[in-house]
């Protein structure tokens, strides 16, 4: 077939609109994904504090579907590095900064409230103990319950990982070192083991947040106090330690700022309420 040159400049227009019509879906469609993106918020830290910021996210995205919040609880010492890193945009604490930490240009939102509560099988009959008599045990002065006006039987201690803000807010409530922790400790992940080890063990004690409280473990007092939200606030109880949002300036993000200014909102202090912790206004 021949073509003369009307005929060529014919096709080659129509070849040419043809690539600009497809251009032309391909912007739009961008354009459309772009508008319908979501923005993520990336947090990381304490699995104390998790649960409880898993279920503000949850409740703060009803009202904000563009913005997706992820909660990963690795520990607040990871979450701190996290943040101090730029890996995640908010670090999860279960205890204050340190010096150093703070030095490296971290600001710190106090969400909520915790107390810490000391746990034991619910059959042991010791119900009360002193700040001092929890450190005898937790450093291995006194390892039979029978020296606490118990049953005659071994104290087996359950006691967190390196790096749980628990853990160092515990410790430093009470009054020891991790050096000085008793070396037949068991080392629990998590709240939620530390719990289900308790419970399953009649000689066992360890400590979890407020937050994990049920009939599965029993309860003690510390110096007479019960372990209470109000005896917290009135600060007659002393175990007890801030839930801290850590951040850089330059990492946080508008996403990042809406989420923790609904938290310290009414109806973000009524879901920490709700959730077991204590709302800070």
């Amino acid at each position: 077939m021949k073509f003369n040159r009307k005929t060529t400049i014919g096709i080659l227009v129509l070849f040419l609109a043809a690539i600009l019509s497809a251009c032309g879906e391909t912007a739009g469609n961008d354009t459309g994904s772009s508008s319908g993106s979501k923005a993520t918020v990336s947090i990381s830290g304490s699995t104390s504090v998790g649960p409880l910021a898993e279920k503000l996210a949850e409740k703060f995205k009803d009202n904000n579907e563009k913005i997706n919040i992820e909660v990963n609880q690795i520990g607040s010492s990871a979450g701190i590095t996290n943040a101090t890193s730029g890996v995640s945009e908010i670090g999860m604490s279960s205890r204050d900064l340190k010096e150093e930490e703070k030095a490296n240009g971290l600001k710190e939102t106090i969400i909520a409230y915790d107390g810490i509560v000391v746990v034991t099988h619910p059959s042991n009959k010791v119900k009360d103990l002193t700040l001092e008599q929890v450190k005898q045990i937790f450093t291995g002065e006194v390892t039979n319950w029978s020296q606490l006006g118990g049953e005659d039987m071994e104290i087996v201690v359950v006691s967190r990982e390196d790096g749980s803000g628990s853990r160092d807010a515990f410790q430093e409530i009470v009054g020891y070192s991790s050096g000085e922790l008793i070396r037949n400790a068991i080392i629990a992940s998590g709240n939620g083991n530390i719990k289900t080890t308790v419970a399953t063990n009649k000689h066992a004690v360890g400590f979890i947040s407020f937050e994990y409280i049920d009939d599965s473990i029993s309860t003690l007092q510390i110096d007479g106090v019960e372990a209470t939200a109000e005896n917290v606030l009135q600060q007659k109880y002393s175990l007890s330690r801030p839930f801290l949002f850590v951040h850089k300036e330059e990492n946080l993000t508008d996403a990042g700022l809406q989420f923790i200014d609904y938290i310290l909102s009414s109806d973000g202090q009524t879901i920490v309420s709700e959730a077991g912790a204590i709302p800070v206004k």
